[in-house]
């Protein structure tokens, strides 16, 4: 999903947890109770992965030439020093996605693509993107084998992903090898885009496997689903597409822009209707009376009958100019130059654009006139999504039919929801500025100048990246009936955790408990289903305060993944999910000094235990049992 301010990850996370050795009593692809046999494999998303050149290009007025194998995304050196060619190595052609004829670049392979975007000394900490996660692995035991990085490259769309590095070929492949290297199932964990591009690899499994081996497949190679992030789209990519965003890189926002609409993955993160959706593609492949062409696009009464097409408000609000035949807002001598005495003046038109008139470009050709990406971008719609093969991503994603479901997103922080565009008298690529924001906040919306604005907010808002109604539209795919579980993020005794069971779920309907808050306290919120579909799990939690970058770096995200995973492989678990109860330290670094009983807090678990190199009391608490032996306490 995108990330926009910051680096986007998205990923395919398949964890091993191989290390730690236990027996099983069964054998074949019955798992339960042995480690060794789950496998894990990573697939990192939007700027998360690491692209170097596969070129040789002589850069001028620099030393810093660009040779084969050198690192393009993210080299900030030569970002800095030879701006010009590094954009080189960067663009694609808008139309056919084709590299730059003096440079290409192609995904790094292996963990260390992922791990540090630009590594050194001051960058690599900047940059971090799945270091930690590998960290936590190494720290509880798991082999070096057990995790499989799977980068691609994420400045196409899916089909082109396909088409030229047969992307979904290899990812199968790479499930397979993990089945048969580890004789176990595989955890998938996708962040932001990465959602979208595991939603297609099971569209594009349809295809490749016959129809009555597709579930066995899926039952046989994937144990868990953890989705992190959006799965409507995000916001931010229209600022990226308009107006550039600049991803906290020392360019122009204008460069940032032509960077952006070059890639053809930009239109994969756009918002798009929760009511509208595309003809089943999967059943055109069989049909006699197969129908060639763009995918039919199909909105229910809902989308005409509702506002905003399920979201807080209009997305886009713009200012068209009145005079046409310029370059797309020329700068003010050049309407000058032009302003012939028969040329009628008027006022600006301000038009609003919703998700849908986004998705099926209708804003695209509204603008067409005026914008010359919006061409380009009409364009990339057209042929990548609207008349892609397998299926149109910007459509609202069912269940997909996988044993065990895991969404996980970030709530109660600023988000942007809507922009309002004007035309900033300067030539293309810095036509438009934004004149105002309209953010979700405490269920209100709020402009950028601080005054309430007129809408439908959400029970909560976003991650500060994505939109609460995009993040949890995955609570659609629970069930009628749902516990519910909320509990404080931190260690606790379970004195303050609530639980509501058996509540009524509506179909596509958001499910907010009647909980109380403490102000001082982020809590996590779990809703969690085992019974509407049989020997089928979904839950949804909900972190508060959780970052869209930072989630997936997050402590008590690892905390609870691992707590899950650990109780569903241990074959005394007697629940369908990990107990809610309590949560003491799991690690060395979950203990500390607690000042005021001078002692290290957690007694039962962790104990003062000086080694040297310590420089304060509380590097010096440790855990006084194994990692191991604590997570007992939680089948």
């Amino acid at each position: 999903m995108l990330r926009l301010r910051g680096t986007v990850d998205v990923v395919v996370f398949v964890m091993l947890l191989g290390a730690l050795q236990r027996s099983s009593a069964t054998g074949g692809r019955d798992f339960s109770g042995d480690y060794s046999k789950l496998s894990g494999i990573i697939i990192p998303g939007f700027a998360s992965t690491q692209l170097r050149a596969w070129s040789i290009l002589d850069c001028p007025y620099t030393p810093l030439d660009f040779n084969p194998l050198d690192l393009v995304w993210l080299d900030s050196t030569k970002l800095l020093s030879a701006v010009n060619c590094w954009l080189k190595c960067m663009l694609l052609d808008p139309y056919n996605q084709t590299d730059h004829p003096q440079c290409k670049s192609r995904p790094d392979s292996g963990l260390s693509a992922i791990t540090e975007l630009d590594p050194g000394y001051i960058t690599g900490p900047l940059s971090s993107v799945w270091k930690q996660w590998v960290r936590w692995c190494i720290e509880f035991g798991i082999e070096a084998n057990a995790i499989i990085a799977s980068p691609y490259d994420w400045r196409l769309s899916a089909s082109k992903l396909e088409e030229r590095d047969l992307y979904f070929h290899k990812l199968k492949l790479t499930f397979e090898t993990a089945l048969k290297l580890r004789g176990g199932p595989s955890l998938v964990f996708a962040h932001s885009l990465g959602n979208n591009v595991f939603r297609y690899f099971l569209e594009w499994l349809k295809l490749e496997i016959a129809p009555k081996k597709y579930i066995q497949w899926l039952d046989e190679h994937i144990h868990a689903y953890f989705a992190v992030a959006p799965l409507l789209g995000s916001i931010q990519t229209i600022e990226a597409a308009l107006s550039g965003y600049t991803f906290g890189l020392p360019v122009p926002e204008g460069t940032a822009r032509v960077m952006f609409n070059s890639f053809g993955s930009s239109i994969w993160m756009m918002p798009f209707s929760k009511y509208c959706r595309a003809d089943n593609t999967y059943w055109k492949h069989f049909s006699e009376s197969k129908r060639k062409g763009h995918h039919i696009y199909q909105c229910d009464e809902q989308e005409f009958q509702s506002n905003y097409s399920g979201w807080p408000t209009n997305i886009i609000n713009i200012e068209i100019p009145s005079t046409r035949g310029f370059e797309a807002y020329p700068s003010v001598p050049e309407v000058a130059e032009a302003n012939m005495p028969s040329m009628e003046c008027g006022y600006p038109t301000q038009l609003s654009f919703s998700a849908r008139e986004i998705a099926d470009g209708t804003f695209f050709k509204a603008i067409e006139d005026y914008d010359p990406d919006s061409k380009r971008l009409l364009y990339q719609l057209q042929k990548s999504y609207h008349g892609d093969p397998v299926l149109n991503p910007l459509t609202p994603w069912d269940r997909p039919p996988l044993k065990n479901i895991f969404c996980i997103y970030g709530i109660d922080l600023r988000t942007e929801v809507g922009y309002y565009f004007a035309p900033s008298g300067k030539p293309y690529p810095d036509n438009w500025i934004i004149t105002d924001v309209i953010y979700e906040f405490e269920g209100s919306l709020i402009s950028r100048s601080g005054n309430l604005y007129e809408g439908n907010p959400g029970a909560a808002s976003g991650d500060e990246t994505v939109p609460y109604n995009s993040l949890s539209w995955c609570k659609t795919w629970l069930g009628s009936k749902v516990n519910i579980t909320r509990a404080p993020q931190s260690p606790h005794n379970g004195s303050d955790v609530q639980v509501e069971f058996n509540v009524e779920h509506h179909h596509e309907a958001d499910i907010v408990p009647n909980m109380t808050r403490s102000p001082r306290v982020k809590y996590i919120t779990y809703y969690e289903d085992s019974e509407s579909i049989p020997g089928r799990r979904t839950a949804v939690w909900e972190l508060d305060k959780a970052n869209h970058r930072n989630i997936v770096r997050s402590p008590i995200l690892m905390r609870e993944l691992w707590l899950q995973m650990w109780h569903d492989i241990h074959p005394g678990a007697k629940s369908k999910f990990v107990t809610k109860g309590k949560r003491g330290p799991l690690r060395d670094e979950d203990c500390y000094w607690d000042y005021g009983k001078a002692r290290c807090a957690w007694p039962d678990h962790c104990e003062y235990r000086y080694v040297f190199g310590d420089v304060h009391l509380g590097q010096s608490c440790r855990l006084k049992d194994s990692s191991a032996d604590l997570l007992l306490h939680y089948v």
